[in-house]
């Protein structure tokens, strides 16, 4: 009943909440991918988003087809693979920031093992920015990682693709009370990392003090320090670890913009492109099932 095409595009737009950005991430235009939506919607007599010029938001109905897209073209891959008699095999060096591996990329891996059990899975696991370099390096094949919306595209020997688009968000212990007199404490991933650079570049812009209460390259670490109440720490609003709140606006800290998810694939990927493209088409049709439901804390101000 529903086209595999028009469901990739509506996972597409679900991820990016975008129709000009899925139209780029597919390489169509955007009235193609608004054309597909609404086909979709069509056959399904459901409207699946809801969209004005400034935002696109997913209905009800949009959210219980994400499931059904998923599973339809997760379906449609592994039949197509079985037939065209082709098997993956080789390494993938695959690099992944440590907040996706605390959500549910064990489960797309899990998947993607099933899938293709002769590719050796190589799993590098550290900050985002340090993943850049190995991947420049030659080191890693496939990255999923974070990085500014504003930071400059088309890195010698790269190619990107955006699994979606967030925001970054301050977050703490329900407990933590916040004196706008004192220092704000900040719990802080070393350098070069993304979100440290971030919280610190517009706590200086916005004339904020600050002092560090825990630093560590762990994100186990972190946590643990924010919901012993040390300190607030920037994260990605779509992933907020469990027993941790979103900081209120009234206790006056300054907002921390945008934030993208993107898939970096190395240019010379040799024998590991198959996989690496079998890999991110993974990610990219279960990108949205990385993302969790954020919580906006009742105090923290």
């Amino acid at each position: 009943m529903f086209e595999p095409a028009h469901l990739r595009t509506f996972l597409t737009v679900a991820q990016t909440l975008s129709f000009t950005q899925a139209a780029q991430r597919l390489g169509v235009r955007q009235s193609t991918v608004s054309q597909q939506v609404r086909k979709l919607e069509g056959q399904a007599g459901r409207q699946l988003f809801v969209r004005d010029t400034h935002s696109v938001q997913l209905t009800e109905d949009g959210e219980a087809m994400l499931g059904f897209a998923r599973t339809i073209l997760a379906a449609n891959e592994r039949a197509a693979t079985w037939f065209a008699g082709t098997r993956l095999h080789g390494r993938l060096r695959f690099g992944a920031s440590e907040d996706f591996v605390l959500t549910r990329l064990p489960e797309i891996l899990d998947a993607f093992r099933r899938d293709h059990p002769e590719v050796e899975v190589e799993l590098t696991v550290e900050l985002s920015e340090t993943l850049h370099e190995l991947l420049a390096a030659g080191r890693l094949d496939l990255v999923l990682a974070k990085r500014h919306p504003e930071e400059q595209r088309g890195h010698a020997g790269v190619r990107e693709e955006l699994v979606w688009r967030d925001r970054l968000v301050w977050i703490g212990s329900a407990r933590l009370r916040i004196d706008p007199h004192r220092p704000l404490p900040l719990v802080l991933y070393p350098a070069p990392g993304v979100t440290r650079a971030r919280a610190l570049e517009v706590l200086e812009r916005h004339g904020r003090s600050w002092r560090v209460a825990c630093t560590s390259r762990s994100l186990n670490g972190l946590i643990a320090a924010a919901r012993a109440g040390l300190g607030v720490m920037a994260h990605t609003r779509g992933m907020i670890p469990p027993g941790l709140l979103g900081v209120p606006a009234r206790a006056g800290l300054p907002d921390l913009g945008g934030i993208d998810v993107v898939l970096l694939h190395a240019a010379r990927a040799g024998s590991a492109r198959g996989p690496a493209e079998a890999l991110a088409e993974t990610i990219l049709a279960g990108g949205d099932r990385l993302q969790g439901a954020p919580r906006i804390g009742p105090v923290l101000g």
